[in-house]
């Protein structure tokens, strides 16, 4: 007959392999600086109301819920679902822009979650989309991101050195007089009511009131908001130029 194995000897063993799998791990993980890097703007939570019924003799209920700053909650949801992205405070430094808010008053299942992302280098836009949860506005996110990052990361790199390296050069003592000519112009939206959406070329880019940076050409800009009839603009814009738009929404079907 066998002896038995101690338990100590079983726990030890487990104890190694648990320890040589997270190892591996650490180890398969990409380093940090070669993760997407991305900047998460302040974005708002979802305003929700519920009710509850019954007869006389049943049961009656009211939930209701406000917008609030939810910025910290959408990094933390980054971290637990896109571990393969780094988030950063500083615009500047990072490679993608994420813009994320939430339409309310809809009911639980109806509500549009509403999410963006931009190349932060190009500005051009990876993904615009809605859902129907936070949770998978940040699946969506971190989906488009880590799509983009597999094919362009190295390039996308490049292009901010040598964005960096031209700032750099038009800040030094030694360097020439003359300046670029800029590429994109700046276009400031705003409504009446505020809070509507604001639609570049068909893509989400956020709220009004917004001050968005364009590329030089032609666009279509269309606000939106609940209860009120679609508003556009056909507008063709000059490098360096300051546009400002201001929509008069009407009453009517959104």
């Amino acid at each position: 007959m066998k002896s038995p194995i101690p338990v100590s000897l079983c726990l030890a063993s487990l104890s190694f392999l648990a320890s040589t799998t997270v190892a591996q791990d650490k180890q398969n993980a990409p380093p940090t600086q070669d993760k997407a890097r991305i900047f998460i703007t302040d974005s708002t939570s979802w305003e929700m109301s519920g009710h509850s019924g019954g007869s006389s003799a049943g049961f009656g209920g009211e939930v209701h819920g406000g917008a609030r700053p939810q910025t910290a909650e959408i990094i933390k949801t980054f971290g637990e679902r896109c571990p393969q992205v780094v988030t950063n405070n500083i615009q500047a430094n990072t490679d993608y822009v994420v813009v994320l808010d939430h339409e309310g008053g809809k009911g639980l299942l109806r509500h549009r979650n509403k999410v963006a992302v931009f190349n932060r280098v190009s500005g051009d836009s990876v993904v615009s989309k809605s859902t129907l949860s936070l949770g998978g506005s940040v699946q969506t996110a971190c989906e488009a991101i880590d799509q983009d990052w597999t094919a362009h990361g190295p390039a996308i790199r490049a292009a901010a050195a040598a964005a960096q390296s031209k700032v750099a050069a038009a800040q030094s003592p030694a360097a020439s007089v003359a300046v670029a000519s800029p590429t994109s112009a700046k276009l400031s939206v705003a409504s009446t009511p505020d809070g509507a959406d604001i639609e570049m070329d068909g893509s989400f880019v956020g709220n009004t009131p917004s001050d968005i940076d364009v590329p030089a050409g032609e666009h279509t800009v269309t606000v939106k908001k609940t209860g009120f009839k679609p508003w556009e603009k056909k507008l063709k814009v000059s490098s360096g130029s300051n546009v400002h738009l201001k929509a008069e929404l009407e009453k009517g079907a959104s």
